[in-house]
């Protein structure tokens, strides 16, 4: 399937660039999110015409994306689950409960932005997570889990 991205795509292409896709990924994710439309004559002259709007609105994601990443400068939230004598979690804390720590601390972060390379957190300590901000953005943010009592 050959699609036009209408905006930067991680591991995957920039703005305008003309890519070949397996079908699932360009049917299920692409067309619906809006990332891409189909490669046709109507889509070519449509996206040149509106090419200036899409790379303004991709700038304003950008700037938005850094304004973000230098609130979330030194940012550590502190998370308690239920845990045994060991430390070891009877549940695990997760790219939701990190998103719902940092909304609460007042950060606007949703849990498709949290990365857990290593998945989820099922010991206490302190952990770094990688918030991606934008395609090009990302940043660092200091998880620890305690404990409850």
């Amino acid at each position: 399937m050959e699609l036009i991205l209408l905006e930067k795509v991680r591991n995957l292409g920039n703005l305008g660039d003309k890519v070949k896709v397996k079908p699932g990924y360009g049917r299920n994710y692409l067309l619906p999110q809006g990332k891409a439309v189909r490669v046709n004559a109507d889509n070519l002259a449509a996206f040149e015409a509106r090419r200036a709007e899409y790379e303004a609105k991709a700038n304003n994601l950008l700037t938005d994306a850094e304004s973000r990443k230098a609130k979330l400068a030194d940012v550590t939230v502190t998370i308690s689950a239920n845990a045994s004598p060991e430390g070891k979690l009877y549940g695990s804390v997760g790219p939701r409960e990190i998103s719902d720590a940092l909304q609460a601390a007042g950060h606007d972060i949703h849990k498709n932005e949290v990365i857990q390379g290593e998945g989820p957190i099922r010991h206490i300590g302190e952990y770094d997570v990688v918030i991606s901000l934008h395609a090009d953005v990302q940043s660092s943010v200091k998880v620890i889990v305690v404990g409850e009592k």
